[in-house]
């Protein structure tokens, strides 16, 4: 269930006020967390059958304890097993009302008619405890996701002809197969979906620890109502297809609060449309809990504890950065402390921080955020990318007067910051002045622990990453054979790979000769900087990765 709707009901029954409702939806959306255990944290409730009891009346639907319940096998067979879990939707009784269904979100409507519309039966919803409809429904239908297959070939009725392009988009099989789509790549932890829309087919690609895997493609002619009805979730104009667009999607995914930034793009076949699925438990990550050497986390604790300088990291999108920057906030995130943030777009909220969206298109420039934030009497301020001269010249103001300022670049590498930042016109001396860090990062896939298993590499690999045989000493390599659990890839979640550049003293006085990125950063090598290239192969050697993904990213 949405927790915006079940406030919204608490509210209209004077159960909880509008900043009580605001609380409990912030922390149930925020932290993840069951809206019902919230509620019961608060002490709205001191059982669950209390709440499902008001659901209940709120419907004005039956309320069922479900326990011990075991229905007739004609009555299970009349929600085919795809759409009840789909849907979280179990059939209890049939009677001369229809056919009584209780469901794991008896507050959303739209499954209800969805629900009449597939089945063409009227339903009567009924309220019991959605562990209890759960349990069900996995006992008797099943765990597995629904298939293509069973969307468009066991509702009884498909897409009819004639329709509007927003009926269409809208039309049962449609809402179907999208929340399809969205339900594995959640279940598959993906980071992004794809529509991609081609002369003689349609693709569908989930984007999982950094690597593209296709999905079962739909028919092509569905292409523009599959696109339609995404856009129409996302609040966007469906008859705009001429310019990208922009838009959100906020909602609820196997009972789990799902946040989605969306973007269509015109293309020479249709709208290509890419769906970033944003990891809420990722703003819950503890500097600790990033996989750094114990002497990088402790440099980082002690620079964002400094009062002013201004600390960058970089890499490509996807790297990390923002995941990184969030857990520094999250340390030094206290009380005594003001903190205001600056992002293209605010991606999460984080509580007792001051977040800014940024909107060019109304000339909120991140250059124009900074210059208020000056005035806003913040202590640490978070710029989510340095991207021209006017925002760093102000980034470095902001660190000469007492601020503690944090962003991102896009650089290959550590030393490749500070000659971007000179490339923009940033004067060397103010940089070799306010500058105190940067942090280079990658994510690289981790192997199946499944089923890793030791191999011998070949001699032109080792070569590769400038290795003999007598350098690796006899050490063994691991790699993943593929299996069920990492579906056969390999590999299973990802893993940071960082490089410091450590702005001490001879580093500010080649940097304030100009000197090039690769003399700094063969200066950094002589004291002491670990290299991406040398962190990535401590990874082989622990057998956390392979080499082939370390050569990829280093």
């Amino acid at each position: 269930m949405t927790p915006h709707n079940v406030v919204e009901m608490l509210k209209g029954r004077g159960v909880i006020d509008k900043g009580l409702a605001f609380d409990i939806e912030q922390d149930a959306v925020q932290n993840g967390k069951d809206i019902v255990q919230v509620l019961m944290s608060y002490g709205i409730y001191t059982n669950e059958d209390e709440f499902w009891a008001q659901v209940a009346e709120e419907l004005g639907a039956d309320h069922f304890d479900l326990e011990n319940y075991e229905p007739p096998p004609s009555v299970v067979a009349l929600i085919p097993a795809g759409m009840a879990r789909l849907y979280g939707a179990f059939p209890i009784t049939l009677d001369a009302q229809g056919l009584h269904v209780a469901f794991t979100d008896p507050l959303n409507p739209q499954l209800v008619e969805d629900l009449r519309f597939g089945l063409e039966k009227t339903i009567v919803p009924v309220v019991a405890r959605r562990s209890q409809v759960q349990s069900l429904i996995e006992k008797h239908y099943g765990s597995g996701a629904p298939s293509i297959d069973e969307i468009f070939g066991q509702m009884g009725k498909g897409l009819k002809d004639g329709l509007t392009a927003e009926a269409e988009a809208n039309s049962a099989p449609i809402v179907k197969f999208v929340d399809l789509v969205m339900q594995q790549a959640i279940k598959e932890r993906a980071s992004d979906i794809h529509f991609e829309p081609f002369e003689r087919e349609f693709k569908i690609r989930y984007r999982v620890d950094g690597a593209l895997y296709e999905m079962a493609p739909p028919p092509v002619h569905l292409a523009n109502s599959i696109i339609s009805r995404v856009k129409v979730m996302a609040s966007m104009n469906i008859a705009e297809r001429r310019i990208p667009q922009d838009g959100r999607i906020m909602t609820t995914v196997g009972g789990k609060a799902v946040d989605m930034r969306v973007n269509s793009l015109p293309t020479q076949h249709g709208e290509s449309v890419v769906m970033r699925v944003l990891d809420r438990s990722s703003i819950n990550i503890e500097l600790d809990a990033l996989g750094m050497q114990p002497y990088l986390e402790d440099y980082i604790v002690e620079t964002i504890h400094k009062p002013n300088g201004i600390f960058i990291v970089t890499g490509p999108t996807g790297a990390g950065k923002t995941t990184t920057l969030y857990a520094c906030l999250r340390k030094i995130n206290t009380i005594d402390s003001k903190l205001l943030t600056a992002e293209d777009p605010v991606e999460y909220e984080l509580d007792g921080v001051m977040q800014v969206p940024i909107n060019e298109g109304v000339g909120l420039t991140f250059a124009k955020a900074l210059r208020s934030f000056l005035r806003q009497d913040p202590d640490r301020i978070m710029v989510g990318e340095m991207r021209d001269l006017e925002t760093a010249q102000i980034a470095i103001q902001a660190s000469l007067t007492g601020h503690l300022v944090l962003s991102t670049l896009h650089t290959n590498d550590a030393a490749g910051a500070v000659t971007r930042l000179v490339d923009m016109g940033v004067e060397p001396f103010l940089v070799s002045a306010t500058l105190e860090g940067v942090l280079a990062q990658r994510l690289l896939r981790t192997i199946c622990k499944s089923c890793r298993a030791a191999y011998e590499p070949s001699l032109h690999i080792l070569n590769q990453l400038g290795l003999s045989p007598e350098d690796i000493g006899g050490r063994s390599f691991y790699t993943g054979s593929g299996c069920g659990v990492c579906g056969n890839s390999g590999y299973k979640g990802r893993k940071g790979l960082y490089e410091l550049l450590d702005v001490t003293d001879p580093i500010r006085e080649l940097i304030t000769s100009r000197a090039p990125s690769i003399v700094l950063k063969q200066k950094a090598i002589e004291l002491g900087m670990i290299t991406l290239r040398e962190d990535g192969l401590r990874n082989i050697y622990d057998g956390v990765t392979t080499i082939e993904e370390v050569l990829k990213y280093t």
